[in-house]
């Protein structure tokens, strides 16, 4: 059976849709626990929650599926909702394969980035220092993710893209806590690879990047090794912190 033609003029008619307030519920909650705002541990009452975000608790409690379902929330029978708190092993397990994609795309970066690209580079960078200077930790990590992800769109490769952008919120996730302590050393190791970018050494540039997100990961695990855990608060306590700070 031959399919059947569509009408002339169909994707004109297409409605968008506003993104469902669940959706919504779910991106300012995953921001809140990226930004260490709600800790690894942390348990999450819907109601307050719903408080604090400004709607009703069904939405809260959706979102609270979607998040359970990709690794940022546990679910625990009897008990409730808990921001995860990742174990080491899961830590270094992504970093590492983060490692492996960021340096293949540093190489391909700098095979192809032109003056206006590197130019980009050396602004973002610059953007960190900035924030470094100031100790605007949230600054540093939102510099540092975008240099990271501007590295990668260079490289070309769409696929390595995608995968760069899955882990990309973990990244920010894990970086948070130690953005302070990496600091200058950090903005520095980005100066190089620039630098290696916009000479067109693919090699070095692979090397630098590679040097860069392993230091990053031995960075986080040392700092879990010697800061003894947070007892995790409660979301109206902490937020009540918030509102005298």
């Amino acid at each position: 059976m031959p399919p059947s033609e569509l009408p002339q003029g169909m994707a004109a008619r297409r409605i968008d849709r506003p993104v469902p307030l669940r959706e919504r519920v779910y991106q300012a909650m995953q921001e809140l626990i990226i930004s260490r705002q709600l800790a690894p541990g942390q348990h999450l009452v819907e109601s307050e929650l719903a408080e604090m975000l400004g709607v009703s608790r069904q939405p809260i409690r959706e979102a609270l599926q979607l998040l359970n379902s990709e690794g940022w929330v546990d679910l625990r029978p009897g008990y409730g909702a808990f921001v995860h708190a990742p174990a080491d092993s899961e830590v270094d397990q992504l970093l590492a394969v983060r490692s492996i994609l960021e340096s293949e795309s540093a190489r391909l970066a700098a095979e192809h980035a032109d003056e206006a690209s590197v130019q980009r580079l050396r602004d973002i960078c610059a953007g960190g220092e900035a924030a470094l200077a100031s100790d605007d930790i949230d600054g540093m990590v939102a510099a540092n993710a975008e240099l990271h992800r501007v590295v990668t769109e260079l490289s070309g490769n769409q696929v390595l893209l995608d995968f760069v952008t899955q882990v990309d919120r973990r990244v920010r996730w894990y970086y948070t806590p130690i953005a302070r302590q990496r600091g200058k050393k950090s903005w520095q190791e980005h100066g190089k690879l620039i630098d290696a970018i916009a000479r067109g050494d693919a090699d070095r540039a692979a090397q630098i990047m590679r040097e860069h997100t392993d230091r990053t990961r031995q960075s986080y695990l040392e700092e879990r090794r010697n800061k003894p855990e947070e007892e995790p608060v409660a979301l109206h306590a902490r937020r009540r912190r918030t509102r005298r700070a």
